[in-house]
């Protein structure tokens, strides 16, 4: 049996300590994985760029007092850390909302995740395209011009299920979510979707029965849509604009004629002059019988099935009562009082 001399002794004892320190450091630097850099820090929004390496984000994350501040520790720790996990390449790029009360595992499961800041964009019932882009290029998420050109472009129309030249209409009026940078045919497929997820298998029997087919049901829908904003009147209105269907009578809807107007002059000034209900356009319905080539507005289901199951009146004629609703009149006499009583009056009483 050899025997060890003092010199090879000192030398074990050595490697043994400097390993034993060695394993302290390691584990204090792993410690520091489940550490938050400042608890009662304030959050923040943090960007991964496209193609950007792990090494480039741990720093970052430190620049920006993500990660403690401590020895043995720092960015290369939390590369090694995902490298011995397998999530190195794995970091998806967007915006992320972050806080230096994150662990520094939670911040990297986050930033795995994909799990990006989203941006509320509300569009409310009876918007017209231009409308909707306008509302998403205000929340910086789309060029509003871009967006126009891909809505009206009948093949993505065709490949998101829409048989129409444009997918006026077919927008759904509904608070979305969507992260900076998303595509904007991503944004338009997800509106489409919330359309047709809208329609129940009564909601289909339904335009089966009606005579229309889809793109006119929603055509009068939209027209439903810009009338009234009272629930209890979407039936009534319907049921007027059928009968003047049904008689060949044109519908005489203001909203077409305004539609028309932004579609030949660009612009609409809020006044219909006797020479705009002259004008003929497509969507004039003062000038010609029928419904308009194509929906006028985003609609809601609601609107939608009130073409669907119109209430049974006797009504041809409705006029606004300025205070958001409208009466209903049988004959164009009725009508020519109601006229009077709520317009004719208020226009002089009040000149301007």
């Amino acid at each position: 049996m050899s025997r060890r001399g003092p010199r090879a002794r000192w030398a074990l004892v050595g490697g043994l300590a400097l390993g034993l320190v060695g394993l302290a450091a390691l584990g204090q630097s792993a410690a520091r994985l489940y550490t938050p850099a400042e608890p009662d820090g304030a959050p923040l929004v943090f960007e991964v760029t496209p193609g950007e390496s792990l090494q480039s984000v741990a720093r970052r994350l430190r620049a920006n007092g993500l990660l403690p501040e401590a020895p043995l520790f720092g960015p290369r720790v939390l590369v090694l850390f995902a490298r011995l996990t397998g999530v190195e390449r794995e970091v998806k790029s967007g915006e992320y909302d972050l806080h230096p009360g994150m662990r520094p595992v939670e911040i990297l499961s986050v930033l795995v995740s994909g799990a990006v800041k989203t941006y509320a964009v509300t569009l409310p019932e009876g918007l017209r395209l231009d409308e909707v882009a306008a509302r998403l290029a205000a929340s910086g998420l789309v060029d509003a011009s871009r967006l126009l050109a891909r809505a009206r472009d009948r093949e993505l129309a065709a490949a998101l299920g829409v048989e129409a030249a444009s997918l006026e209409g077919y927008l759904y009026p509904e608070t979305y979510r969507f992260p900076r940078g998303v595509d904007v045919d991503q944004i338009l497929g997800t509106m489409v979707e919330e359309f047709q997820s809208r329609w129940t298998d009564a909601d289909r029997e339904a335009l089966a029965a009606s005579g229309f087919t889809l793109h006119e049901a929603v055509t009068l829908g939209s027209i439903v849509e810009k009338e009234t904003s009272v629930a209890a009147e979407r039936g009534l209105i319907s049921g007027v604009f059928h009968n003047r269907l049904r008689r060949r009578m044109p519908l005489q809807s203001d909203p077409t004629v305004i539609y028309g107007i932004f579609h030949t002059r660009g612009s609409f000034d809020g006044n219909i002059h006797r020479r705009d209900l002259r004008e003929d356009t497509p969507y004039n319905t003062y000038t010609r019988r029928g419904l308009p080539p194509g929906p006028i507005a985003s609609t809601t289901i609601e609107s939608i099935r009130a073409v669907l199951a119109p209430a049974d009146v006797p009504y041809l004629y409705f006029v606004s009562r300025n205070d958001g609703t409208h009466e209903f009149s049988k004959t164009l006499r009725e009508h020519r009082r109601a006229v009077d009583q709520y317009q004719r009056r208020r226009a002089r009483a009040d000149p301007s």
